[in-house]
């Protein structure tokens, strides 16, 4: 593997801008390691020609001097956006021919400021799962082994699994994910990478594939705090075609890595100590704590009463939305069509080929809750439980800057382990859903080892719109731990 593709994506950009490497030639690096590393099943659809292309582009604007904050840098990108001309099947069968003549803004921007595009990556169907094994392309692999000698293929994570996957294997310098309750934060711990959800409404939905509308947001996943810091700002930004979007100044987050936390407060949440919770686990969160501590910040106490209700209300609220949102998948617009001898058995086929097991299990919940005998006694309930989430958040920041937490229960565990139990597969977001139903900040960043060698990761919360300062005390826990572990597959 080239020495070019183990550059972060801030050392790739000066080192394009210091001419001491080309974009053709960082592009057609990874576009190697990509191609080498087909086995992690991380990309959906593949355009090297594409690439190349875009960084010989790139290359003419950075001779003349000129060129955008992500000139030239290779990423790759979640099969959820849309890409104009390039299929996007949002990891579905009933989507496997979508090429959309429109580009979603995320990438959009991507694209404005100079970012080269590697492919479209694997996930999840709709972005449902937490360990990218419901795709109807096939699992993704982690690149990461245990140290049992087992060699056990383990999940990346999900539903940003392919994304996780190819930042962690080198195949790309960043990757764009979308978390609607913890899909860019777990699969950033499962694989040692950084992945942050920003506040809804910072990044605009136009253009991505939707799951649960009140949830879904796109965030950036890469290797260091600045790479994010650096994606976040390309890809944030006011969206008039967006009506969750919100009008705010797009900060340097980058500038906001300053170094120092002193005098800030940082919020425990006793909630988040839930039974059965592994040793490791709460001996990284307690070393994260000593960390900031160690810098200058501030440990104290918070509640959060109502996190106990936070998954069982998600998985009303998302299902809900998600049999809203997939009720436009009929084979009469686009997409998969499968005939029948009427309109009604042409929908009941289309559906019943073209959805998988887990999107029609949560189609199906969510068409039970919305349903007229039963949508107070859940649904109803569920939004207002939502608000007692949201509002208890609020409380905690009256005490605190920032939330320090585990991001995920466990470390990576092997494909099939948990497949056939679904609610074990829920419980993977059992420390990420709570801020995703109030709609905060959230980032993962690697805390070092579990006694098995797999990454594990711990989790930041902010207040709305304050991803500056949730960047800036996850810089400082980053630089503490010194995390420099390699995957096994490309060490």
């Amino acid at each position: 593997m080239s020495k070019s593709t183990h550059l972060t994506l801030a050392g790739a950009r000066d080192a394009l801008k210091a001419r001491e490497i080309s974009s053709v030639e960082l592009t057609t690096a990874h576009v190697a390691a990509m191609e080498d590393l087909r086995g992690l099943n991380a990309f959906i659809t593949e355009t090297p020609d594409k690439a190349i292309e875009m960084a010989k582009a790139s290359d003419a604007k950075l001779a003349r001097g000129e060129g955008g904050p992500l000139e030239g840098l290779p990423i790759a990108i979640k099969d959820l956006f849309c890409t104009e001309g390039v299929r996007t099947t949002a990891g579905s069968k009933i989507l496997g021919n979508f090429v959309p003549t429109y580009e979603s803004t995320v990438t959009s921007q991507l694209w404005r400021d100079g970012a080269v595009m590697l492919g479209k990556l694997n996930m999840d169907e709709f972005a449902m799962g937490s360990a990218n094994i419901t795709s109807a392309y096939g699992n993704v692999e982690n690149p990461w082994r245990r140290q049992d000698g087992s060699n056990a293929k383990l999940v990346p994570g999900g539903s940003s699994g392919g994304s996780a996957a190819s930042v962690a294997a080198r195949m790309t310098l960043a990757a764009t994910g979308t978390d609607t309750g913890g899909s860019i934060r777990q699969p950033a711990a499962f694989t040692g990478i950084v992945g942050i959800k920003p506040t809804y409404g910072r990044c605009s939905r136009w253009g991505v594939v939707a799951f649960a509308s009140s949830l879904d947001q796109a965030g950036p996943m890469a290797r260091t705090v600045q790479d994010a810091a650096i994606m976040l700002r390309s890809m944030a930004g006011f969206d008039p075609k967006d009506s969750t979007s919100v009008d705010l100044a797009v900060p340097d987050f980058e500038a906001a890595l300053t170094g120092d936390i002193r005098g800030l407060k940082i919020g425990i949440p006793k909630e988040y100590r839930v039974d059965g919770m592994p040793a490791e686990i709460e001996r990284i969160w307690k070393q994260g704590a000593d960390w900031l501590r160690d810098a200058g910040a501030e440990i104290v106490d918070v509640s959060l009463p109502h996190t106990k209700y936070a998954l069982a209300t998600y998985y009303i609220v998302a299902p809900a939305e998600a049999s809203s949102n997939l009720a436009r998948y009929d084979g009469v617009r686009y997409g998969l069509r499968v005939e029948g001898g009427s309109l009604n058995e042409m929908y009941e086929n289309t559906r019943a080929a073209g959805f998988g097991r887990e999107v029609k299990r949560r189609v199906m919940i969510g068409t039970y809750v919305l349903s007229a005998g039963y949508y107070d006694a859940y649904y109803t309930k569920a939004q207002k439980l939502r608000t007692l989430i949201a509002r208890d958040f609020t409380e905690a920041y009256q005490r605190c800057d920032a939330i320090l937490t585990p991001t995920a229960p466990s470390t990576a565990f092997a494909i099939g382990e948990k497949q056939d139990d679904p609610i074990a597969m829920y419980l993977n977001d059992v420390f990420t859903v709570p801020a995703s139903m109030a709609g905060l900040p959230g980032l993962s960043v690697p805390a070092g080892l579990g006694d098995d060698g797999l990454p594990l990761g711990l989790q930041l919360l902010g207040r709305p719109f304050d991803e500056e300062t949730v960047l800036r005390i996850a810089h400082v826990m980053e630089k503490a731990v010194g995390f420099t572990a390699l995957p096994q597959t490309i060490s």
